[in-house]
């Protein structure tokens, strides 16, 4: 598969992302509304992926984001900071105290564990990023003058808001107009998309963006409800995923959006919040790669796995452009991001390559 990649020597970033960088708050092994204290962690779809390609995969990467200037702004600063990531990107907004003109967003996650599944209660309305506007970044300068090789975003920023549908909109055309390659994750919401227009505008502004999008990653569902798209003989779910039924969806797509290069999601089956079922497929040249299958996954943490799976998937196209080497990369990374705690990867890249290689998790010493 031949991306068309920029080289890295031309370009300040391997990858940047643009999205909503949250504050989790995080009460271990307890319940949320009977929580005494919080755990503090950053997260966010798209930022979890450069975050991922910075601290596991070595990638000069960077996050694209607004934060009202306040002390919360300033912890979130230093949270992404500790991950490695460049924060030269990020928009501050005037605030007055109170968070009326605007406020950083939180995000309370507890894990679930066993017959209790996860849960996640966010406060978000108002948010500094979620009033962006294109004009309050120089796209024309981070794509242009400084060089990017790779931008993720995703569905999840484009619902925010009018103004975030805008802004994503033109961070991509900008992108495509100076080479940088563009994945979009569909990861549709339809409580999210509901304040803006509902399905409808999902479907407006989903299509317009998948014309500039080089890596599509979604199921079934998103690409039903973001793009109109269905598969057919599927009653059961993504659980058993009718992979010829599929293909065939992603081979309409692709003629509807022939500038799609790689299209990929991860399949899993819930058994118990604490064990999954986890694998992950690929479509690149009209053919299917599926990666390994990581049955009966033993998980801590849940949340994030898929934008773990994302970053790892996106380093294996960018290293090798292989769809089944790019996709064992993300599964195995995926499925180590949800054996420790938080949002983002505390894996390592040599950690994700034993596990493609059939490591086992015998202690090291």
């Amino acid at each position: 598969m031949d991306l068309k990649l920029k080289d890295a020597k031309d370009c300040r970033f391997d990858a940047v992302s643009l999205g909503e960088v949250m504050l989790r708050l995080d009460p271990g092994e307890g319940r949320i509304k009977t929580a005494r204290s919080f755990r503090a962690w950053e997260g966010g779809g798209e930022y979890n992926v450069v975050r991922g390609l910075h601290k596991c995969f070595g990638l000069r990467s960077a996050v694209i984001t607004s934060f009202a200037d306040n002390e919360v702004g300033k912890l979130m600063l230093d949270l992404i900071e500790q991950g490695g990531v460049d924060t030269s990107l990020i928009n501050w907004k005037k605030t007055d105290g109170i968070g009326r003109i605007c406020r950083n967003g939180l995000n309370f996650t507890e894990r679930g564990f066993g017959i209790r599944g996860a849960v996640g209660c966010s406060d978000r309305a108002n948010t500094a990023i979620s009033q962006a506007k294109p004009e309050d970044f120089d796209f024309d300068y981070i794509f242009g003058t400084l060089g990017v090789r790779w931008l993720h975003t995703g569905g999840i920023y484009a619902a925010l808001s009018e103004q975030s549908c805008e802004t994503v909109i033109a961070a991509i055309k900008t992108a495509k107009k100076y080479g940088t390659v563009v994945s979009y994750d569909l990861n549709y919401r339809p409580s999210m998309w509901s304040a803006i227009g509902g399905s409808k505008k999902a479907q407006e502004v989903n299509k317009e963006i998948a014309k500039y999008v080089d890596v599509m990653i979604g199921n079934e569902e998103d690409f039903t409800a973001c793009l109109g798209f269905k598969i057919e003989g599927n009653d059961e779910g993504l659980k058993k995923l009718n992979i010829d039924g599929y293909k065939k969806m992603i081979g309409e797509a692709v003629k509807t959006y022939p500038n799609f290069k790689a299209v990929a999601t991860t399949l899993r089956t819930v058994k118990t919040a604490t064990v999954n079922d986890w694998k992950a497929i690929c479509w690149a040249d009209g053919e299917i790669a599926q990666s390994t299958a990581y049955d009966g996954l033993e998980i801590m943490d849940r949340v994030g796995g898929g934008d773990s799976f994302a970053s790892g998937l996106i380093y294996g196209l960018m290293t090798t452009g292989d769809a089944q080497i790019a996709v064992n990369y993300g599964a195995a990374h995926g499925a180590l991001a949800m054996t420790t705690p938080g949002d983002t990867s505390m894996a390592s890249k040599a950690e994700v390559e034993s596990i493609m290689n059939g490591g086992g998790a015998r202690v090291k010493r």
